[in-house]
C-alpha cells in the first residue's frame, strides 16, 4: 500500500526561537509564500495569542490562496482551573482563521506538576478540552504532545493517557515531540512501535538536532 508522508513546516514560529532570528510579518509573508510553492502540507504560521505579529500575520493571510499548503495557527491548552470556552488563547486561535489548529499541551507528568502546578488529572482534561472544544471550528486539530520520549521513559502509562485523550476529543493528529533533541534514533523506533499499538489516529513527530543524528 503507498503511504504518503505529510511535511509539516515550523519555521515561521519555531525557527524564530534560534538567536538573532526575528522575521517581520511581510517576510513571514514571502517564506510562507515560498514554502506552498515547494509543495509543503502545513505551514504553522505562528501562536496568536501570544502577541501582535504573529495576529496581524494571520489577518493578512485571509487574503492570501495557497495552492498545496493548509496554513496552522499554534496555541497551547486551556489553564488549568478554567474552560476553553472563556480562554483568551483559544479566541485568538479561532479569530485567526487559519484552516487548522496545533495544540501544544504536557505529556511529562514532571512537567505537568512542577511547570504547569497541576494535577495529572486536569492536564488531561485541558487536553480533551481544548481539542474538543475546537473539534468544530477548524478543519483539522494537531495535538502536538510536547516532552513525549522524556516523559514515555519517565511514565509511559501517563504519556500515553495525554494521547488517548487528545484521540478521545478527535484530533486528527497526534504529534510527538522530542522536546530536548534527546532520543537517539533506534530509541524512537522503538517508542514509535509501542505508541503505534496504543492508539489508532495518524502520527506526526516533531524532532530536534541536538544530538546532531540528522
Amino acid at each position: 500500500m503507498r503511504r504518503l508522508i505529510k511535511i509539516y513546516d515550523t519555521t515561521l514560529r519555531d525557527g524564530t526561537q534560534g538567536e538573532g532570528v526575528s522575521f517581520s510579518m511581510e517576510d513571514k509573508v514571502r517564506l510562507a509564500t515560498r514554502l506552498d510553492a515547494l509543495g509543503i502540507h502545513y505551514i504553522e504560521g505562528g501562536w496568536p495569542g501570544s502577541n501582535p505579529k504573529d495576529l496581524r500575520f494571520f489577518r493578512r493571510m485571509q487574503d492570501v490562496s495557497f495552492k498545496h499548503a493548509k496554513l496552522a495557527a499554534f496555541s497551547m491548552t486551556r489553564r488549568a482551573g478554567g474552560n476553553a470556552e472563556a480562554d483568551a488563547n483559544m479566541q485568538a486561535l479561532v479569530d485567526a482563521g487559519a484552516p487548522v489548529a496545533t495544540i501544544v499541551g504536557k505529556s511529562w507528568d514532571f512537567h505537568v506538576t512542577e511547570a504547569l502546578g497541576t494535577t495529572r488529572e486536569e492536564n488531561l482534561a485541558m487536553i480533551e478540552d481544548t481539542i474538543a472544544w475546537l473539534r468544530p471550528k477548524m478543519d483539522e486539530v494537531m495535538f502536538d504532545a510536547e516532552h513525549f520520549f522524556d516523559g514515555f521513559r519517565a511514565n509511559r502509562d501517563y504519556a500515553l493517557a495525554t494521547l488517548r485523550a487528545a484521540e478521545r476529543a478527535g484530533a486528527h493528529w497526534l504529534v510527538l515531540c522530542d522536546t530536548n533533541g534527546g532520543t537517539l534514533p533506534a530509541q524512537l523506533v522503538e517508542i514509535l512501535r509501542e505508541v503505534k499499538q496504543a492508539v489508532k489516529t495518524p502520527l506526526g513527530i516533531h524532532v530536534h538536532n541536538d544530538a546532531e543524528c540528522a
